[in-house]
């Protein structure tokens, strides 16, 4: 069997199946809150399917960039209520919300279709819903689309799709990312109702000096009496997009100032915390802690990193890297240049975003219009 077609098969047909160490499932299972007592019905979910890694890694011969593909995996902000309806007649979908609703303790698809909105927008709730839906739209593609999935040469995700996209290369088993991104979601949602916080979406020009910026905000803020205020990039969007994340009351000066600091457009993220801050700070040693129990393994297509913009390396670098996250900005401009940098006359690659939303369609479009030309949405509501 082929490098492409174990990658078909082991990224879809075990992305829940993948039961290597049911043992280390066992202990995090019982270290969860809801968890307890459930390590049995989880196991269950588990099955021994060990991955021939010495034959994934026997790569098939060079092929036209035009003939492989790229996938993306958003973040939060990108869900919406009804999200994964147009999904549940693929394979193995159902199986994943059961699954996440072992991990999780409630019912994470009659969240994603019923919402309400407000409770799909809370921290806890959206990051494991972008994730499982994102990664069962991925299995609509493998089965609309298997040549897209077995030509895949690169994968990346915007914050907590970074988790998705490693589970999409082979690197992490679902339900061991999930239990990560479960807990992630829970501390940030606890270091997010600790401090007034809140992200700020900017649109500048290239005279806008977006640090000096964040330098004022803080100074204003301890003129109010926060004594260790936060005003940082959060996010390299694309050229001259940014996202300023801190204090409430920095981002308040930010848009009350706009036109001093070059400012064309400003606008406040449906998001209860400062992300990608130090703000996050207390949410790194749960993760952390979360993550040490995790088994990464080599990926088997090419993942970008959020902190550096550059792919990973080795799977020794995962863990430690993924928790930086947290309190590092997203380098998705930068990702993107070194994804799709490409030689004068050169064809890209058909690039697929996993829904829900369009947003990193969008960016792709400012930073790359030619990539952007072979881009495709993969739609995760319901047809009318």
């Amino acid at each position: 069997m082929g490098g492409s077609s174990v990658l078909r098969s082991c990224l879809y047909r075990r992305l829940l199946y993948g039961g290597h160490r049911v043992a280390q499932c066992q202990r995090w299972a019982s270290s969860t809150e809801r968890g307890r007592g459930q390590q049995e019905d989880i196991v269950s979910l588990l099955e021994e399917a060990e991955v021939d890694r010495e034959d994934v890694a026997k790569r098939q011969p060079a092929r036209s960039p035009s003939d492989s593909s790229v996938v993306l995996f958003p973040g939060q902000g990108s869900q919406q209520v009804g999200m994964a309806g147009g999904l549940l007649q693929y394979p193995n979908v159902r199986a994943m919300f059961l699954a996440a609703h072992k991990v999780l303790g409630y019912d994470l698809l009659d969240v994603c279709l019923k919402g309400p909105a407000d409770m799909l927008n809370k921290t806890v709730h959206c990051q494991p819903a972008v994730f499982v839906t994102s990664l069962a739209a991925a299995e609509k593609l493998s089965q609309e689309d298997p040549e897209a999935v077995e030509n895949c040469v690169v994968t990346a995700g915007f914050s907590v799709g970074e988790f998705a996209a490693l589970v999409f290369s082979g690197a992490l088993d679902f339900t061991e990312a999930l239990y990560a991104v479960k807990i992630r979601a829970e501390a940030m949602q606890e270091a997010s109702d600790a401090v007034p916080s809140g992200m700020l979406s900017v649109v500048g020009t290239p005279k806008t000096k977006y640090h000096l910026a964040c330098a004022e905000a803080e100074e204003h803020c301890k003129t109010l009496g926060i004594a260790e205020p936060v005003c940082k990039v959060a996010n390299f969007l694309f050229p001259n997009g940014r996202v300023i994340a801190g204090h409430k009351e920095a981002l308040e000066f930010l848009q009350k100032n706009s036109r001093k600091f070059s400012l064309a457009r400003t606008k406040l993220l449906t998001v209860s915390g400062a992300f990608h801050t130090p703000l996050m700070a207390p949410a790194v040693e749960p993760l952390r802690t979360a993550l040490k129990t995790l088994n990464f393994k080599q990926p088997l297509v090419n993942v970008y990193c959020n902190v550096d913009g550059k792919r990973y390396r080795n799977a020794s670098a995962i863990e430690d890297l993924l928790a930086k996250q947290l309190v590092s900005p997203v380098r998705w401009e930068q990702t993107m240049h070194a994804i799709y940098e490409r030689k004068q006359g050169t064809n890209f690659p058909r690039t697929f975003e996993m829904g829900p939303g369009i947003q990193l369609g969008t960016m792709l479009k400012i930073c790359n219009l030619k990539a952007w030309r072979s881009y495709k949405s993969i739609d995760v509501f319901a047809s009318d």
